[in-house]
């Protein structure tokens, strides 16, 4: 049960992450208010679509990962992917017009991703065993 609450976590986190990547594409703008920091008006995109290409990346390969049923691989990718939202939230918390606020949703990115990554990397994997004949007759 773990397992399965796990990874429909994990999917929703990659559904969001592609979500996020896309906003910033199409809506740079609010996307980059709701991250924490302040929109460049210059009209260079670059910082956007590094940004978007690499949340877009990372949610379809986490969501890949969760239908092809790789428990481990989506847990350590979870762990091992912690360090973004930790160091998006350092990159929030250091520009002097944030507070701990713009930093909430990267350090409940963090909780999440450990905690899920924790289990999924912990929780042992599920034999079926096969239904004997002799078991359904009987």
């Amino acid at each position: 049960m773990t397992t399965k609450i796990s990874y429909a976590i994990a999917f929703v986190l990659g559904l969001g992450m592609i979500f996020l990547g896309a906003r910033f594409f199409f809506s740079p703008e609010v996307a980059t208010a709701a991250f924490g920091i302040r929109f460049n008006s210059t009209g260079d995109y670059s910082f956007h679509h590094i940004k978007g290409i690499r949340d877009i990346f990372s949610g379809i390969l986490l969501c890949a990962l969760v239908l092809m049923n790789e428990r481990r691989a989506v847990g350590a990718m979870l762990l091992v992917a912690t360090i973004i939202p930790v160091s998006d939230m350092i990159t929030v918390l250091e520009k002097s017009y944030n507070g701990v606020q713009q930093a909430i949703p990267h350090i409940v990115a963090t909780i999440i991703c450990s905690v899920v990554g924790i289990l999924l990397l912990t929780t042992k994997a599920q034999i079926q065993t096969p239904i004997k004949k002799e078991a359904i007759l009987n």
